[in-house]
């Protein structure tokens, strides 16, 4: 027998949960650096994601993102922190990508970064010691010198390893902007009630 959905037996309360104890864990020095952070500067491909290239007859149609980056994406907007893309390539794949995670800052077909992401600063009213940059190879390179936190996932050139302050444990399109996004909301001392809000 079916029993009517009404207010009354839709309305009742879930169970109290304590409270969840975060497991990330991240040097203090690291956390330091991170906590001035006002825009992440992302590079795409090496980064966002594997590195491969992926060409058709029509040219580059397909690009493979990782829903924990796209995530931690999102994270960054809750904290008010602008995330913002500065890439050499273009592509309808990665735009419509950009789009659906509200990404407004971006720019596109660029092998000289420094100017492109020196421009974006400036439309957002910030200078690099507000800004925190990954990339993985030498055109990322004038970036990190200049950000304030420079940081690379695992895979990188082995030159921008050496001058990323947070090397991740993760892989490029594998959540190491993820893991880069929960730094920073650790930083800003938002990670734990962020996380509690979403589990409950």
């Amino acid at each position: 027998m079916l029993i009517p959905a009404t207010t009354d037996n839709l309305a009742m309360p879930l169970p109290e949960l304590p409270p969840l104890r975060p497991v990330l864990h991240h040097a203090p020095d690291v956390l330091l650096r991170a906590q001035a952070v006002r825009v992440v500067l992302l590079d795409v491909d090496g980064v966002l994601t594997d590195g491969g290239l992926y060409f058709g007859d029509q040219g580059e149609v397909i690009k493979r993102f990782h829903t924990l980056d796209g995530h931690g994406i999102k994270l960054l907007q809750r904290l008010g922190v602008v995330p913002a893309v500065v890439t050499g390539r273009d592509s309808a794949a990665l735009r419509n990508r950009l789009h659906a995670l509200g990404v407004q800052h971006a720019r596109f077909g660029t092998e000289d970064k420094a100017p492109a992401a020196q421009a974006l600063l400036e439309e957002l009213g910030l200078d690099w010691s507000q800004a925190a940059a990954m990339g993985d190879d030498w055109p990322d390179l004038p970036m990190l010198r200049r950000a304030a936190f420079a940081c690379a996932p695992p895979g990188a050139h082995p030159e921008v390893l050496a001058l990323a302050h947070h090397v991740t444990t993760r892989g490029a399109g594998a959540g190491a902007v993820r893991e880069l996004c929960d730094l920073i909301a650790t930083a800003h001392g938002r990670y734990a009630d962020l996380l509690e809000q979403a589990a409950r």
